[in-house]
């Protein structure tokens, strides 16, 4: 990152920068960001700016310190994880707010928005109707995965590599809320039915982020268009001249 005359802070995406063109800034998973100054209150305490529901973005415009970076484009996931660091930069991560109880009066509480996480919480139903809670696989995930299945392999000696069940076994959370691993290992295992895996896969496909590895196939014969995957080869990272 570049010098500047005021502090600024590197702070990370929730889409980890997967929904954004490669040429975007964004796609770097990361932001940077100024500390908000005597300016930036300037822009929060204006009424013409708030009457027209442009303040957020003219703040955006404001903090954001590569001046590449269209307000437009960002998600709103990652406006929101801009908008909670700008606050916690600028005024600390204590948040007090006033809650209304059962009774109809109005508790004044305070949050503390530093133990905010980004959101990574999906649910599914299977056709037995057991609710399974899940996450996406991170790149750590996807390590310590690849690790988990070279050891079954060693262990198997040519049997079964677990791939599947392990992959599955990092990605859901609960079963009926229940968080044990060796429950949600047995569900797996025992009761995790293939007409229920398949919707699962599908519905994993539609919520991860990720690059379209397809490409439009002109069949030489007929002429006719269709959609192929991009052979994944030794030639790929090393292609012939």
């Amino acid at each position: 990152m570049a010098n500047y005359d005021f502090p600024t802070e590197v702070i990370s995406l929730p889409s980890q920068g997967k929904c954004y063109p490669e040429d975007n800034p964004l796609s770097s998973g990361e932001i940077e960001i100024k500390y908000m100054t005597a300016k930036e209150e300037e822009i929060l305490a204006s009424q013409n700016l708030i009457r027209k529901g442009v303040v957020l973005d003219k703040l955006f415009e404001s903090i954001i310190v590569d001046k590449k970076v269209n307000v437009d484009d960002i998600l709103i996931g990652d406006k929101n994880a801009i908008m909670l660091a700008a606050r916690i930069l600028g005024y600390g991560p204590e948040y007090q707010v006033e809650i209304e109880n059962e009774l109809g009066e109005k508790d004044k509480i305070t949050v503390d928005l530093s133990k905010l996480t980004t959101e990574n919480k999906y649910e599914f139903t299977t056709t037995g109707g057991q609710e399974i809670e899940f996450r996406l696989l991170t790149h750590g995930d996807e390590k310590k995965i690849d690790a988990d299945v070279k050891a079954l392999q060693r262990l198997n000696k040519g049997g079964s590599t677990g791939e599947i069940t392990t992959r599955y076994r990092y990605m859901i959370s609960s079963i009926d809320g229940d968080s044990n691993v060796s429950s949600i290992t047995k569900f797996i295992n025992n009761q995790f039915l293939t007409r229920d895996t398949r919707k699962f896969r599908e519905l994993v496909r539609e919520l991860q982020p990720d690059v379209n590895m397809e490409f439009e196939y002109e069949n030489p014969q007929t002429g006719e268009k269709e959609a192929k995957a991009i052979p994944m080869g030794v030639g790929f990272f090393w292609p012939s001249e």
